[in-house]
């Protein structure tokens, strides 16, 4: 009885592993046929190559059309893992000017799928990129040695200028992160890293095509399959027209030279942004090619950060420029009137507390308190403004009602320009205060915000864009460093006006404040008998020497200019910025510099300022 039941059981055990078999195998089947792609992309390596055709990336001008960046042919060797058995590789290095060790580091780079998540052995793999025609040559002389490598033809970029290097950015290859978000991207392919070739990459890069070739039964290469037929043709980039003046550009970094900051120009109209310097730049002919990684490494490590994009990414105390901010909200909330007079005893003193100023006439209006740059007449318009208790219920509900003024003048938040990196900067509000003071405060103890100082941070982009709302009496188009783009409109975000929450008769007052500093007050040096410039100077408080600021905009009626000049460690408004800002509205207005103006921009590039050990 026993033995039939061990019969028995055997025999199941042998049906279920011959059905578990079967079904082993139909479910093998299953993988290579429907889910697998292994055994197609054997086929196909067999068959065809597919090589990839890069479109030409689209070219970059400045606003008066001259080329800035621009494509020349590069090449780049490819390796098909499969097929390059057998090669020659002392002679592959000595064709290719590399040595054993980098070979080696390369072909493990290509196989590690952490770092190449698109490996297959059978689809060709970028092996060195962006060589020379000259350096190609050699290697095409003795390419049907090397089974299994091939080449692809591109572009690379370059550059007809050493200047606008934060503007322009530069080309580098896709990282992990960037194949990862975008499926247009494969390892070895070209993206952009900085300034506008990284904001408008899509619009640049074009699409890629496609070209079909054919291989005979030793895997050599017989021409286009279907005589090309089948072929996609790559579709070029769209071009770039800039906003930015060149020649404007040019002066803006030669007058920079050894210094620290920014200078930001904006044609008020319009928003577009007519040179936007930062110190220390580079030449971004430098950041091309196989060179880029070793100089971005260079760069990267300079004290000076010559990477850092001050105009959009420098957080500044904005000094006495933001007086002008201070005296709209006034005179729109009502607590001062074109004719208020304050009192101005060497500054603000009240209660023990002072904030010193310089000398000049007390009492003062509105007008020549701008014209002057008085301390004491904002303090004490800010004083009353948070002291009111008529018209606000609270100290926080004045702050509140100051903050939103600031903030429809595009401070606080990013405006929106088109590069990448741009900081918000700072404007204090209530709750931010009552946390610092645990909700015991008043206008005494945040009364430096008035003159520009405290808690207050602007980007100089914001301190010019400050500047294009006044010259337009109370609007402003959002900064942009992108004028036109070829077959496309540009976002609504740079056509559309912003207003502020001021009057524009309250901003005539503040304009004539402006003008009468020019003509007789801080800004004299920007004086111009051709043209009515308005300005204003600041001083901006810093734990070394100060900040040397202007804010300005010419002419006074119709302007085409509005300017923020920053110098680090610059000391006096006039010892820089003034003069700075003056040079660069005469080189723009009147197309060139006087000889006695050119004189004048020698000898303040040829006066140093001192920034300690970092900047030896």
């Amino acid at each position: 009885m026993s033995g039939n039941t061990n019969l028995e059981y055997r025999k199941y055990v042998l049906g279920f592993a011959a059905v578990l078999i079967v079904a082993l195998y139909v479910l093998r089947l299953f993988v290579l046929q429907l889910t697998s792609d292994d055994f197609k992309l054997r086929a196909d390596s067999n068959a065809f190559m597919k090589r990839i055709l890069f479109p030409a990336r689209g070219a970059i001008s400045d606003r008066n059309g001259t080329l800035l960046v621009y494509n020349q042919p590069a090449y780049d060797i490819l390796v098909t893992m499969r097929e390059q058995i057998g090669v020659d590789t002392l002679d592959l290095c000595e064709t290719l000017g590399i040595d054993r060790a980098w070979y080696e580091r390369r072909m493990a780079e290509i196989k590690d799928r952490n770092r190449n998540p698109g490996y297959s052995p059978h689809t060709q793999q970028l092996f060195m990129s962006q060589l020379s025609t000259e350096e190609f040559s050699r290697f095409q002389e003795k390419m049907f040695r090397f089974q299994g490598f091939s080449f692809q033809k591109r572009t690379i970029r370059q550059y007809t200028t050493n200047h606008a290097a934060h503007i322009l950015g530069d080309v580098g290859e896709v990282s992990p992160k960037d194949i990862e978000a975008d499926d247009y991207y494969r390892a070895g392919d070209y993206i952009g890293k900085l300034g506008v070739e990284s904001s408008y990459e899509r619009q640049l890069r074009g699409i890629k095509g496609t070209e079909i070739l054919l291989r005979d039964v030793h895997g050599r290469l017989k021409g286009s399959y279907h005589n090309g037929d089948y072929d996609q043709h790559p579709i070029p980039g769209k071009n770039l027209t800039l906003s930015i003046d060149i020649e404007l550009q040019a002066l803006g970094e030669r007058l920079m030279q050894g210094k620290l900051g920014s200078i930001v120009a904006i044609e008020p109209s319009t928003g577009e942004i007519l040179c936007m310097v930062s110190s220390p730049t580079y030449d971004p002919r430098e950041m091309v090619g196989r060179q880029r990684g070793r100089k971005h490494m260079e760069l990267s490590r300079d004290p000076m950060k010559p990477l850092l994009n001050r105009a959009i990414m420098g957080l500044y105390p904005p000094g006495s420029t933001f007086k002008t901010s201070q005296a709209l909200t006034f005179l729109e909330e009502g607590i001062i009137t074109p004719n208020t007079e304050y009192p101005c005893s060497h500054g603000f003193r009240f209660k023990g507390l002072k904030v010193g100023c310089h000398g000049h006439g007390s009492p003062l209006a509105l007008v020549p308190a701008i014209a002057t740059s008085c301390n004491g007449y904002f303090c004490w318009g800010l004083y009353h403004m948070l002291g009111n208790h008529t018209k606000y219920h609270s100290v926080q509900e004045a702050m509140t009602r100051w903050k939103d003024h600031m903030v429809a003048m595009g401070f606080g938040y990013q405006l929106g320009v088109d590069l990448p990196g741009e900081k918000r900067g700072l404007i204090p509000n209530a709750d931010f205060y009552d946390k610092a003071y645990r909700g015991s405060w008043n206008g005494l103890t945040v009364i430096s915000i008035s003159i520009g100082q405290g808690e207050v941070t602007l980007t100089p982009l914001q301190i010019a864009n400050l500047g294009a709302t006044i010259a337009n009496r109370g609007w402003f188009i959002t900064p942009h460093i992108v004028k036109e783009i070829q077959d496309e409109q540009l976002d609504t975000l740079y056509t559309r006006k912003r207003y502020t929450h001021v009057a524009s008769t309250h901003y005539e007052t503040v304009v004539a404040g402006m003008a009468r500093a020019v003509e007789g007050g801080t800004c004299r040096q920007a004086h111009n008998s051709d043209y009515v410039v308005c300005g204003k100077t600041g001083t901006a408080q810093n734990r070394g020497h100060d900040h040397s600021v202007f804010m300005g905009f010419a002419p006074r009626v119709n302007p085409k200019i509005a300017i923020a000049v920053y110098v680090e460690n610059g000391g006096w408004g006039a010892t820089f910025g003034v003069p700075f800002g003056a040079l660069m509205m005469e080189q723009y207005l009147t197309g060139h510099l006087s000889e006695a103006s050119e004189q004048k921009a020698q000898a303040l590039i040829n006066r140093p300022i001192y920034y300690g050990e970092a900047a030896r």
